[in-house]
């Protein structure tokens, strides 16, 4: 497999460039040849020119193509012109065929069935590549009936574009097939000795705050956390209704955990409701967050994945990439993602809006991604794979100063969110013992009372509730300063004795009173415990208060026991314990 990549200037260069792929063919001019066109000239006339060139000059070559944010191009951006790649196959099992259909809701059916009948009827398809108009369509429906291809197929392609990204016209087209605004042109690619591979770049990272999407109908998301969902951009990011809202959210989609596959979200309009068209079906119930982009994690994707694209050894490598990663980057940059690549094998591609990637099985639709797709007829050649080199920071021509400010939000946020999770500790634990405090523990076991009642939990649970024995002896021989230290080596007692986790939880009642939630002990099993928490508290002996002791109360749930009785009875069992000279457990059922 052998690949020549022309950016056309003139027709007289172009005619040139064709008589050197004639050239190379030689005594082979039955290979077969693919040309990829992808125009980020939004002039049709001009791309039928080139199409027209080439079909008189190749008349049999196949090509297909889409117009373009932009295009990439020995592993650089290429700017808003035409490019060709042409993809020439010299093992005669290599086999290429190409499909276009319209792409409307309606038809996404018939079109999927019309694809899966000739994969069938040709079982030495291994590959699908597509380029589509998608703008205003939901993709749930259409991922579904592609998920039904065989599994042994790969599937990937990407969402044809405009160099304006706030202009929604785009055009796919194919050789014997014109041009269409609402269309849909696949590529079917395979033989015994084809092989491909494929990978997804994402390094935009989330933002910690979660939002939970509380409404939403198909593709439309009206409230994220009961509030209008464009509330998300117009709070936090300042962006507002306008002509720009597209372009200027592209750079923060919504990050969104979809099957154990973390995908970006695009908001492509916001509606006079304040909700918000996604670039896909939004789930309610599902959980998302801001995401940006971070330079960092980016290259190290790339140097990662790229490298095993390069230990798959490739002939050419195909590169969808979101045309809000080139809004991100800036163009004076964006080529650091794909000119690692160009060690490894010629790179080219384009800027999409949404691309495509079958993964496991499943037909994903992505956004703000890069999908690396590497390919080869034969065995990997021999020798060592190339290597991805290093595209430090330092090379950037410019950090722009947004970089910083996400650099400065992420560390902001990390704080932020270590200072929440203190405030939130802070708010259910006493700050004497660092148990739980009373209401945080009664909390919990009215929670246990309700998930039993719901038969979410079944069994019996206990309480425990203990009184240090002659507390106010102590604060009033010793001090309260070594009051404290008696209640802290109690708190310390429970903590060792009886753990944590989801079953067992501690709290601070009130004063020198403490109680312990059993959630999956029955009584009997409460006052084992609880008899070794008196003796572990009566071995602790202190510098100047001695030795001191802990009177006990025990019971166990009863069947439909509401929490004030439950309490009402352990109180008892524990009064009951003091009654009887102290120091010891006693158990009421």
């Amino acid at each position: 497999m052998r690949q020549f990549q022309i950016s056309f200037t003139t027709d007289r260069e172009f005619l040139k460039d064709l008589d050197g792929i004639r050239k190379w063919c030689g005594s082979h001019p039955s290979y077969q040849k693919i040309f990829r066109i992808y125009s980020g000239d939004m002039d049709l006339g001009h791309i039928r020119h080139v199409c027209d060139i080439l079909e008189d000059e190749m008349p049999d070559a196949l090509y297909l193509g889409c117009t373009s944010n932009a295009n990439i191009i020995d592993g650089a951006l290429a700017g808003e012109g035409i490019i060709l790649s042409c993809t020439v196959f010299e093992h005669e099992s290599t086999q290429a065929k190409i499909l276009q259909f319209p792409f409307v809701e309606d038809t996404v059916k018939e079109d999927v069935a019309a694809l899966r009948k000739r994969c069938d009827e040709n079982p030495w398809v291994k590959a699908v590549e597509m380029h589509a108009t998608i703008m205003d369509m939901s993709m749930k429906e259409f991922c579904d009936e592609m998920s039904t291809l065989p599994k042994d197929i790969q599937v990937f392609g990407g969402g044809a574009f405009n160099p304006n990204m706030d202009d929604d016209t785009a055009a796919v087209f194919s050789r014997g097939n014109g041009f269409s605004e609402h269309g849909i042109v696949f590529l079917l690619l395979g033989g015994s000795e084809f092989h491909a591979q494929s990978a997804v770049i994402f390094g935009w990272k989330p933002i910690k705050r979660k939002f939970k999407v509380t409404k939403a109908d198909r593709e439309v998301l009206y409230e994220l956390d009961g509030r209008p969902a464009f509330e998300i951009y117009q709070k936090f990011l300042n962006i507002e209704k306008n002509d720009k809202f597209f372009s200027n959210t592209l750079e923060f989609p919504l990050f969104v955990e979809h099957d154990n596959v973390d995908v970006l979200r695009c908001p492509l309009a916001v509606n006079d409701d304040d909700s918000l068209v996604m670039s896909s079906d939004m789930q309610e119930g599902t959980v998302v967050r801001l995401a940006y982009g971070d330079p960092d994690t980016i290259l190290s994707s790339i140097r990662h994945d790229g490298q095993k694209i390069a230990d798959f050894r490739p002939d050419v490598i195909q590169t969808f990439s979101c045309a809000a990663r080139r809004a991100f980057w800036g163009d004076e940059n964006i080529s650091n993602e794909t000119l690692p690549l160009c060690p490894v094998a010629p790179t080219s591609g384009f800027y999409t809006h949404g691309e495509f990637l079958r993964v496991d099985g499943d037909m994903l639709n992505f956004n703000v991604t890069l999908v690396l797709v590497a390919m080869r007829e034969g065995e990997p050649k021999p020798g060592k794979p190339a290597n991805i080199y290093d595209e430090q920071m330092e090379h950037l021509e410019k950090i722009p100063i947004s970089w910083r400010f996400v650099s400065f939000i992420e560390a902001s946020t990390a704080e932020l969110e270590e200072i929440n999770k203190k405030l939130a500790m802070a708010s259910v634990t006493d700050g004497l013992t660092r148990l739980y405090n009373r209401a945080e523990i009664e909390r919990r076991i009215r929670s246990t009372l309700e998930k039993r009642a719901k038969a979410e939990t079944k069994g019996s649970f206990s309480l425990i509730m203990l009184d240090i024995d002659n507390f106010k002896k102590v604060n009033d021989v010793y001090g309260h300063k070594e009051g404290d230290h008696v209640i802290q080596a109690l708190s310390d007692v429970l903590r060792s004795t009886v753990g944590g986790g989801d079953s067992c939880y501690l709290g601070r009642w009130g004063g020198e009173e403490f109680m312990v939630l059993l959630s999956k002990n029955n009584a009997e099993e409460a006052s084992k415990m609880a008899e070794k928490i008196r003796r572990n508290f009566a071995s602790v002996s202190y510098e100047t208060a001695g030795c001191q002791t802990v009177s006990i109360g025990v019971t166990q749930v009863r069947e439909g026991e509401n929490a004030d009785s439950l309490y009402s009875r352990v109180d008892k069992a524990l009064y009951m314990a003091k009654a009887n000279g102290k120091n010891q457990v006693v158990r009421l059922d």
